[in-house]
């Protein structure tokens, strides 16, 4: 049997992977990427080169099984998505999860992810937290927001810039315009930021200045 590898990788700065994940992506027999551009830029920075094969949302189900048979076939495979760690709102959960039905050594390694660095510095409580990764585009969003108007953990929520207001906007309506949050943008990159305030404060600060780059939201559970 082979050895599936969950490896981060990172989501600004080149600094932040670990030479672990640097080493199992030079070893690995093949690297299952989500998007291989993105990726072999990564891997030429560092001077790795290695095979890789596209794995992405689109062709998981139909790349699942031969992925596996390699595994049990004794290959060691790595999987990387274009950012942070594999399976967090990004492909990985379907091969680890078959792999490990197949009998197959499933390793994830400890490396870079926006909602943790998000959370921690949020400086709302992070003894307990909840991670709703990105809500719903349409249907389904509201019913989403409303059941956690009463949730007491502090939420977390992935967004793109497109709809960073309107989910602020949707937060005001249910969660109340004091609720504390704190909108990082651009985690581990040049232009990094983090917004704090309440609800409306921040709304109204990306009202004014338009939203650029990728978004954590880290919101305060009901009576924090």
């Amino acid at each position: 049997m082979g050895t599936l590898y969950l490896v981060p990788t990172p989501v600004g700065n080149l600094e932040d992977i670990t030479l672990r994940a640097l080493r199992v992506l030079r070893e690995a027999d093949m690297v299952l990427a989500e998007d291989t551009r993105t990726s072999g830029l990564l891997l030429k920075h560092f001077e790795i080169k290695n095979a890789m094969q596209s794995y992405h949302k689109f062709n998981e189900h139909q790349t699942v099984s031969h992925v596996v048979e390699r595994l049990q076939a004794g290959e060691t495979v790595a999987v990387v998505s274009d950012a942070g760690t594999p399976g967090i709102s990004d492909p990985g959960f379907l091969i680890a999860r078959e792999a490990i039905r197949a009998g197959v050594e499933v390793v994830c390694l400890p490396g870079a992810t926006a909602l943790v660095p998000a959370l921690v510095s949020s400086g709302l409580p992070s003894d307990r937290f909840c991670f709703e990764g990105f809500l719903p585009q349409k249907k389904g969003r509201q019913t989403r927001i409303e059941a956690l108007r009463g949730e007491t953990r502090t939420m977390i929520f992935y967004e793109s810039p497109h709809r960073v207001v309107k989910a602020l906007t949707q937060f005001v309506e249910v969660f109340g315009p004091d609720r504390p949050v704190s909108v990082c943008r651009e985690i581990s990159k040049v232009h990094e930021e983090c917004v704090r305030g309440t609800l409306a404060e921040v709304l109204q600060h990306f009202t004014d200045n338009e939203p650029r780059g990728e978004f954590v939201i880290v919101v305060g559970g009901a009576d924090s």
